[in-house]
């Protein structure tokens, strides 16, 4: 069992550590539902009054109402990196909520807190937030040396495996729920570190797959400066590879910030991107690596030839989308529109996965000792419900959550991958990203 978590700040960490109040179903609602009940003389079981998410399953029987000293409590972590001089995205309609990330952290603790009380377990989160990634280091550190041992972060790659090493030889586990970056899952990939986060291969092995799908085999590639940038286009060059597509040339988009919402500034790139992609040989699609969305979103119906624009921009592949109704998508957004007030993002949606993965284990493991639940999540019998029509497990060799992506536009989802057809003898799912056979991970290896 967690120990109580300290939670006064260090001066350096400002509005750090407050701690996030679960969100529950409601005495109102709970009352009218009774009432309800009880007019058409229904008998309804006590579990019924959760209101929890399908795929988590009540205790058979309620317990009796425990007391405080009854319930076994465990506290969780959120970390995040706070990014002040990052450029905004160039639609004004995705600029990134202040609580992006936090929000699906605390709704999964509501669904935790749903089965929990059943149990007599209770689950808290508690946030600490800075720009400089040693200040929060030193705080988890001592987070987890009090006794807290499980971390969701938002962090970027060289924080995250920092953590990672920070952490070594304590009973914690870091969920990494933002960074894409293959390295931290390969060659430098740490065995307390788990990944709800798709990596980089996973995103660009989906969009391939659909490509191939359609027969849409010659691409032609055109990447940002940034190293990020550089990173996604190494990804989609080994998709290509892997799926049988060839990309006809590559191009390097240099790109100015300046004064781009300036009166005009439309005008220049309608200009700038038809010259751009001006003699370009035959292709099916135009593929964009932009993960800091700084031009990737002026191609689409700019471009020379009349053809699809997809990668970061367009068509782009995302483990959520706001438009998602499968799969009993449709409640899962509005519990979430409820206590946030706006759509989930993917980020959302990948601390919430973080989140309710320690819940999961807990509720069937019937114990919140991090160490027992730290032993079955990293076991072949652990799985998790997640609104994406099947159960979902992690890696064995690299601790990265397996999850079907969507291919999405701004509006709407298009599909699913992976794909039809593309098969494998475990799991299809590891058709998207690094394999078993292929990885470089060595941490897992026992």
């Amino acid at each position: 069992m967690s120990q109580a978590i300290p939670t006064t700040p260090p001066a350096a960490l400002a509005r750090t550590t407050n701690p996030v109040p679960p969100v529950t179903w409601g005495e109102r609602g709970s009352k009218s539902l009774k009432l309800l009940a009880l007019a058409v003389g229904l008998v309804v079981p006590a579990a019924a009054w959760a209101g929890g998410p399908p795929g988590i399953a009540p205790a058979e029987t309620a317990p009796a109402a425990a007391t405080a000293a009854d319930v076994a409590t465990l506290t969780l972590l959120m970390v995040r990196q706070l990014r002040p001089n990052r450029l905004p995205p160039l639609s004004l309609l995705d600029l990134p909520p202040k609580d992006e990330g936090l929000a699906g952290a605390r709704l999964a603790i509501d669904d935790n807190n749903t089965t929990g009380r059943f149990l007599k377990q209770n689950f808290a989160l508690e946030l600490i937030e800075s720009e400089d990634p040693a200040e929060l280091i030193a705080e988890v550190k001592k987070r987890v040396e009090g006794g807290l041992g499980f971390i969701v972060t938002d962090l970027d790659a060289k924080a995250t495996l920092d953590l990672a090493d920070a952490l070594k030889g304590l009973d914690a586990v870091v969920f990494n729920a933002s960074a894409p970056d293959e390295n931290i899952r390969e060659e430098d990939c740490r065995a307390n570190l788990k990944h709800t986060a798709p990596s980089r291969a996973m995103l660009s092995d989906a969009l391939a797959q659909y490509l191939a799908w359609k027969r849409w085999g010659n691409w032609v590639l055109v990447s940002g400066t940034a190293p990020q940038d550089k990173a996604f286009a190494d990804a989609l060059r080994r998709s290509a590879q892997r799926f049988g597509m060839k990309i006809v040339e590559e191009r390097e988009f240099k790109y100015d910030p300046g004064s781009r919402r300036s009166d005009g500034g439309f005008e220049q790139i309608q200009q700038q991107i038809p010259t751009f992609t001006q003699k370009l040989p035959e292709h099916d699609v135009l593929v964009v690596a932009d993960e800091g969305e700084l031009f990737g979103e002026y191609f689409p119906y700019r471009t020379w030839d009349a053809k699809p624009v997809v990668g970061t921009a367009g068509l782009f592949a995302t483990s959520w989308h706001p438009a998602i109704e499968l799969w009993g998508g449709t409640q899962f957004q509005n519990r979430f529109e409820r206590l946030a007030n706006r759509t989930m993002r993917p980020l959302d949606y990948n601390t919430w996965v973080a989140v309710r993965s320690i819940g999961e284990a807990a509720t069937r493991k019937q114990s919140v000792d991090r160490k027992t639940l730290i032993e079955f999540m990293l076991s072949p019998d652990f799985e998790i419900a997640a609104f994406k029509g099947r159960r979902l497990t992690y890696r064995a060799w690299n601790g990265q959550l397996r999850q079907p992506l969507f291919l999405a536009t701004g509006k709407l989802h298009v599909t699913v991958s992976p794909q039809p057809g593309f098969l494998h003898q475990f799991s299809e799912l590891d058709t998207l990203g690094i394999d078993r056979p292929e990885t470089k991970c060595r941490a897992y290896q026992k």
